[in-house]
């Protein structure tokens, strides 16, 4: 269903999920506002008297990572999907849109603190691998917090060339910042942000028991409408701390809730960073 979906609004000669600039060179044509200066082609612009620049084919062996949090706080929703299932869509995506332009995908897999490393293979059946592996993985209520910083660590001691890694993830906690960091030195990031409606906002409904799926410790809590207000506050917070160490780490950002359409939110970042890859020019986060 989502090859069917994809191929439905994806067309043309697309190189997977993050066509680059690439290293050789192709065809030149008429600078636009915009263009990178640093891809002038000097020699047709003497000759000709316009500035024009030298386009440069994507490369296609591309190394591709993916991080995917399966930890306890990604087993939640009220919707229809909850943000486990969001998450093995967008790895989903993610892999069959790496699939396609015959690139190398491995992935990490992060439950509490276990990991679980699939090395780099190319094909659908590595993909589809994955997928079993996500969809087979053992409860981790308990566990505590996905150890996302030893899971980026990790792809970082194994990725020895640059490439491509996603992390599908609520992103819980603050330790994933530093490791993302470094990774976004050598590798190009892309944060895949899962969340559920009633992460930001919980109705004055009483009285109710909380349960921390990471830990199993629970608290009774009243939930009045000062309590929403606070929660409401306290939720904004701390998705705008979120966003902000995902860009000092450099990472561009998709936020994906079980209430939308998530293949939508992966497509529109894919068309902008083809226009991106296009034009030669900085995309907007």
């Amino acid at each position: 269903m989502i090859t069917r979906r994809l191929d439905g609004v994806l067309h043309g000669n697309h190189q997977g999920l993050t066509p680059g600039h690439g290293s050789e060179p192709g065809e030149s044509r008429l600078y636009q506002p915009g263009d990178d200066v640093r891809r002038i082609d000097w020699n047709v612009t003497a000759r000709t008297n316009e500035t024009y620049i030298r386009e440069q084919i994507a490369d296609r062996d591309l190394l591709a990572w993916l991080v995917v949090d399966v930890s306890a706080t990604m087993d939640f929703g009220t919707q229809q999907n909850d943000k486990a299932q969001t998450a093995m869509a967008a790895a989903a995506t993610v892999g069959f849109l790496t699939a396609r332009a015959q690139n190398r995908l491995g992935a990490v897999l992060v439950a509490g603190r276990r990991l679980h490393v699939m090395p780099p293979r190319a094909g659908v059946n590595q993909v589809r691998a994955i997928l079993a592996s996500l969809a087979s993985a053992p409860p981790a209520d308990g566990a505590g917090l996905a150890d996302l910083a030893g899971a980026i660590d990790r792809v970082g001691a194994i990725a020895n060339r640059r490439g491509f890694v996603a992390v599908v993830s609520d992103f819980t906690g603050e330790q994933w910042i530093q490791p993302l960091g470094r990774a976004g030195l050598r590798h190009e990031l892309l944060a895949l942000v899962v969340s559920d409606p009633r992460e930001f906002d919980v109705p004055p409904i009483g009285l109710v028991q909380l349960v921390d799926p990471s830990t199993g410790h629970g608290r009774e809590v009243r939930v009045t409408a000062k309590v929403q207000r606070r929660f409401a506050e306290a939720a904004a917070e701390e998705r705008a701390r979120r966003l902000a160490g995902l860009r000092r780490a450099h990472a561009e950002i998709v936020e994906l809730s079980t209430a939308d359409d998530w293949l939508a939110s992966i497509i529109t970042h894919v068309q902008r960073k083809r226009v991106q890859a296009v034009r030669g020019g900085v995309m907007p986060r």
